[in-house]
C-alpha cells in the first residue's frame, strides 16, 4: 500500500514523516493484539523452565533471551508455553513479555523503516518536483513582466513623442490659420477701399461728363 495517497497535498515532509511514525506505532500495535497467544521469553535473561507451575517443581531446562513460545495456560505465578520443540514446560511470569525480543523485532523494524524512508524519498521528490516546477513558472512570470514593463516603456517614449509632434504641428496649424485670416482681411480690405475709390470716383466721372454733353448743346 503506498503512503503518498494518504498525504494531503499540504503536508510538508516533516509531517508526512511524524504521519509515517505514527502509522508504524500503529502496525506494531496491530500486529501485538492479532498475536495475543503469543509470548517471547525477557530479553534480560536466559530462564529456567519447570514441569509444574510453582518453585517446588523440577527444571526440565532452559529457553533463550527472547525466544518465542505460545501461551497454553497460566496458573498462579506460573504460565505453561510450548516452545518451538513442541514441548511443554513452565515459566515464571515475570520472565515472560508479550512483544517480541529485540533480535526478532530489529529485523521487521529495519525492513519498515527502509521502507517508509523510501516512500518518504518518494514525497520529498514529489515535492522537489512541485517546488521546481512553481519556480520555473514564477520564473516564465517574472520574464513576461519584464517583457510587458519594457513594452510599456516604448510605448510611453512613443506616445510622449506622438504628443510633441501634435502640439508642434497644433502650434503650425495655428500659425497658418493667422496667415491665411490676415490674407482674407487683406483681400477684403483692398476690395472695400477698392469699392470706396470706386464709389466716389464715378459720381464725379458722370457730373463732369454730364457738362461736357451740357456744352455741346
Amino acid at each position: 500500500m503506498s503512503l503518498s495517497r494518504h498525504f494531503p497535498s499540504s503536508f510538508s515532509p516533516l509531517h508526512s514523516l511524524a504521519f509515517a511514525t505514527c502509522l508504524l506505532t500503529g502496525v506494531s500495535a496491530q500486529a501485538e493484539e492479532n498475536a495475543s497467544s503469543n509470548r517471547w521469553v525477557s530479553d534480560s535473561l536466559n530462564t529456567y523452565v519447570r514441569s509444574g507451575p510453582t518453585d517446588g517443581y523440577r527444571i526440565v531446562g532452559t529457553l533463550v533471551s527472547g525466544q518465542k513460545v505460545t501461551l497454553l495456560r497460566t496458573d498462579g505465578d506460573y504460565s505453561q508455553v510450548r516452545g518451538e520443540n513442541g514441548s511443554a514446560v513452565w515459566i515464571a511470569n515475570r520472565d515472560l513479555q508479550d512483544v517480541p525480543g529485540q533480535a526478532e523485532r530489529l529485523p521487521q523494524l529495519e525492513q519498515k523503516v527502509a521502507e517508509l524512508s523510501a516512500e518518504l524519498e518518494g514525497i520529498n521528490d514529489t515535492w522537489k518536483t512541485r517546488v521546481q516546477g512553481m519556480q520555473e513558472t514564477l520564473d516564465s512570470r517574472k520574464t513576461l513582466i519584464d517583457e510587458l514593463q519594457t513594452a510599456r516603456s516604448a510605448l510611453d517614449i512613443e506616445l510622449s513623442q506622438a504628443n510633441s509632434e501634435l502640439r508642434a504641428l497644433q502650434a503650425q496649424l495655428g500659425e497658418e490659420n493667422q496667415q491665411v485670416l490676415m490674407r482674407y482681411m487683406a483681400y477684403g480690405g483692398g476690395i472695400a477701399g477698392g469699392g470706396l475709390l470706386a464709389g466716389l470716383i464715378l459720381p464725379t466721372m458722370l457730373r463732369v461728363r454730364r457738362k461736357r454733353n451740357d456744352q455741346w448743346v
